[in-house]
């Protein structure tokens, strides 16, 4: 995000009173989103990451701890500053609800000086959060996600594809031959040839809920979720063809003259899902399958 670009508000409150409020206060200075329910805030959460939630706590349907609760428990949206609007004033709520992960507490009748201020407070330590988390979940060399948040969100969609009860598709994929192609060209053009497969991972998935990340060296890893077996076949064949055309010349190929990788799939759904080391074990399973059978392919079993 660049630091003049006006940072977004998001306002979850079922009064359209307390949203217009609210909305009148901020809308000068910030990008304002609204909604009018604990599920619509969750759905425009996702859709719109905002760098604040202004969170009511007493809605029907499902109440602001539940909401919270749900933003904490999903990598996407953790790192969300969420202050809680409320007219409760017992000390044990505003624990409670600081003890789930909310980063403040607004009282209601709103004072629009007090508003503003902790608004303010807030997102400025969230973009300073924002830098931080960035720095620790991208890879310095390929700029794509890294094993860290592979991890936090391949958890993450395994416990929601399993509740969802739909699939979910993993492609581990290995540069073929690397080590003679850092060898014979250099650690300066390994990295560059690196940097070009992540090109193609950050570019190539069409969903905004795949992701591509650095596994680690020369491999790389693809989470597809709610994608059957036939379409985490396609999507892998299709990145292992758009890095062929990369054209990386690689004279030390005994399959092409240029980079290639080897890709294995695993598809799993139901109680697979509980095992994710399995599920990754089977994609290495398979990858092992590609590369002993000639390389520059994808295996599925």
């Amino acid at each position: 995000m660049s630091e003049t670009a006006p940072q977004k508000i998001l306002i979850v409150d079922d009064a359209p009173i307390n949203r217009k409020v609210l909305g009148e206060l901020l809308k000068n200075e910030h990008m304002v989103i609204m909604a009018k329910s604990g599920e619509q805030g969750l759905e425009k959460a996702i859709q719109h990451i905002p760098d604040l939630i202004l969170l009511d706590v007493m809605m029907p349907d499902m109440d602001g701890y539940e909401v919270l609760q749900r933003l904490k428990a999903n990598p996407a949206t953790m790192g969300i500053a969420v202050i809680f609007i409320t007219g409760l004033d017992r000390p044990e709520d505003e624990a409670r609800g600081l003890e789930m992960g909310a980063s403040d507490y607004i009282t209601k009748p709103f004072h629009a000086t007090v508003v503003r201020a902790r608004v303010a407070l807030h997102l400025r330590l969230a973009r300073q959060h924002r830098l931080l988390e960035s720095l620790a979940n991208i890879d310095a060399l390929t700029e794509i996600p890294n094993r860290r948040q592979f991890d936090q969100t391949f958890i993450y969609e395994c416990r929601r594809c399993a509740r969802a009860a739909c699939s979910l598709s993993i492609a581990l994929l290995d540069v073929d031959f690397f080590k003679q192609y850092n060898d014979h060209y250099g650690h300066a053009m390994g990295d560059k040839a690196l940097q070009g497969v992540a090109s193609v991972l950050r570019y190539g998935l069409g969903r905004g809920g795949d992701m591509g990340a650095r596994y680690g060296g020369e491999e790389f890893v693809v989470i597809m979720p709610d994608t059957d077996h036939i379409g985490a076949v396609a999507v892998a064949e299709k990145l292992r063809h758009d890095i062929e055309l990369l054209a990386f010349p690689h004279e030390k190929s005994s399959v092409a003259g240029v980079i290639t990788v080897s890709i294995g799939v695993a598809t799993v759904s139901g109680e697979q899902l509980a095992c994710p080391e399995d599920i990754l074990k089977l994609a290495d399973e398979r990858l092992y399958l590609a590369k002993a059978s000639g390389r520059n392919k994808v295996i599925g079993g």
